[in-house]
């Protein structure tokens, strides 16, 4: 029997897709042959495949079920990017523990071979189908870490979707030790050692994409709890203006990149974006004529054309030393994941006064606060105002949801944060809870920022030491846009809402 497909298919669509039909067709099977099951309809099975060989796994698939085939033609990298995305959601964490209910916990495997398909591992014990459950709904979710957190009678798995953690499953604490062991195996750990904290790494291929995991494991009063950081090895880089820059600072900022030597800060708590930012501005800087070289902990990007050192304190290879190396290798461009010390801090100002663009991070809550921690480690006023030229503080905060956006008219409360008179709004915009968003109101962060030039008002108070606050007057005055207003101007574009501001600068809106 021949077949035609009777028609071509430009995307997959979520309506055209029945997942139970899904569920009972292995992955191996749709991945060997390039064909994505659609649907059951009217006698029919509708198939998508992406070339002519897929026409017999089309007959023999509708043979399976009795049906005549109906196959469509699709390119290869729509019946690819459909296969990723359904098989994905055909079992959430909380439905394969639910099925698992009774089956033998402390079944765990001895052995990992690393990386492999998580969506094609269906038929192991019942721990690992649990585990790799919870790597594939964190995946899709976008989470960032995976908390697996023991309490005395129950166990807590929380994901960190958008900057809030979630609780997405509490399994039986019987469970706890068989989890915490095979996430051990997977990174490489000792799982004898319950006794002392444990770092480690593993490499997950999800679909067509590569998850990189960094695995911390700590002791609690109630057993090992373990947080799991994931990062899209693949993930594109992304630009300045994609960071959440508006194109006035973006301008400001790419100007300051573009200079030969000095120090440029990125500031900001844990998890507010700041190496993102870092990896935008080597992006934008990039070029062949440049020799740029990067010492981080952990790299977490690779960068074509760019030397990177992975900081290893365990054989001496820290901040400082890497440092202090990279500068024999003639760079252009350096930068430095952290100044953590006084010597890491020495040295990126020596490096900055010789003629070097240097670029680092420093946990601080504002930009005027970074140059008052400066002092704090113990390096000379005079050193910082000759050798740092900016500041960038940033927070992230949660966009709305573009699938249930909707206006409203603000309360006097709300118009009362914006001061200004002619900033006053009449109409705001929140997220009214979809399925998209799983009914919070948002989708994605954006950046906030606060760009802070070192100019000669600013190098005079540090040569005085001046209190931070006294800094940030005075860069107020030049025209700095503080966080807080810069929030501000993102909730009048329609980006995001008034609480997500006030969530991340409290403090500085309370000051303003």
């Amino acid at each position: 029997m021949s077949l035609e497909p009777m028609e071509t298919i430009d995307v997959i669509k979520d309506e055209d897709v029945d997942v139970s039909l899904v569920k009972e067709v292995p992955l191996s099977f749709a991945k060997n042959n390039l064909v994505m099951p659609l649907r059951r309809e009217n006698g029919f099975l509708r198939v998508a495949m992406a070339d002519e060989g897929g026409i017999l796994a089309a007959l023999d698939l509708a043979k399976r079920y009795g049906l005549t085939p109906h196959p469509l033609k699709a390119d290869a990298g729509v019946v690819i990017e459909a296969i990723n995305r359904f098989y994905g959601q055909v079992g959430t964490a909380r439905e394969v523990m639910d099925g698992i209910t009774g089956e033998d916990f402390s079944a765990v495997a001895t052995e990992f071979e690393s990386p492999k398909d998580l969506l094609e591992l269906t038929e192991e014990a019942p721990i690992i189908r649990l585990l790799n459950a919870l790597f594939l709904q964190a995946v899709k979710e976008k989470a960032s870490d995976i908390h697996i957190e023991p309490y005395e009678k129950e166990l807590d798995v929380r994901m960190r979707i958008d900057g809030i953690l979630r609780s997405v499953l509490t399994p039986p604490k019987i469970i706890q030790d068989a989890l915490i062991s095979r996430v051990k195996i997977m990174a490489n750990l000792d799982i004898a050692e319950k006794r002392l904290p444990q770092d480690g790494r593993m490499r997950l291929i999800i679909g067509a994409r590569d998850i990189d995991i960094r695995v911390s494991i700590v002791p609690t009063s109630f057993g090992e709890r373990a947080v799991l950081r994931l990062l899209d090895r693949r993930q594109g880089l992304i630009s300045l203006h994609e960071v959440g820059l508006d194109e006035e600072d973006t301008g400001r900022f790419e100007d300051l990149l573009s200079r030969s030597n000095g120090i440029i800060l990125v500031t900001g708590p844990t998890g507010s974006g700041k190496t993102t930012t870092l990896y935008a501005a080597l992006n934008r800087i990039h070029t062949e004529e440049k020799n740029i070289i990067t010492v981080e902990d952990p790299v977490e990007y690779q960068l074509r054309g760019v030397g990177q050192i992975q900081v290893n304190p365990k054989i001496g290879l820290t901040f400082a030393s890497g440092l202090r190396s990279i500068l024999r290798q003639d760079p252009d461009v350096i930068m430095v994941g952290e100044i953590r010390d006084y010597e890491t801090a020495e040295i990126a100002i020596q490096a900055s006064l010789t003629g070097h663009l240097v670029l680092s991070t420093l946990h601080t809550n504002d930009s005027a606060s970074a140059l008052t921690r400066l002092m704090d480690m113990g390096v000379e006023p005079f050193l910082i105002a000759s050798s740092l030229v900016a500041v960038l503080a940033q927070r992230l905060v949660r966009t709305i949801c573009p699938y249930c956006k909707e206006s409203y008219k603000p309360a006097e409360t709300e118009i009362s944060f914006f001061e200004d008179e002619d900033l006053r709004p009449q109409v705001l915009y929140r997220g009214a809870g979809c399925d998209n968003c799983r009914g919070s109101g948002y989708l994605g962060r954006t950046g906030i920022f606060e760009l802070l030039n070192v100019t000669g008002a600013v190098r005079q108070m540090i040569a005085v030491r001046k209190d931070a606050k006294f800094i940030k007057e005075a860069a107020v005055s030049g025209g700095m846009r503080t966080l807080y207003r810069d929030g501000l101007g993102k909730i009048l574009k329609g980006h995001t809402t008034l609480q997500e501001v006030l969530r991340v600068t409290q403090k500085d809106a309370v000051e303003v």
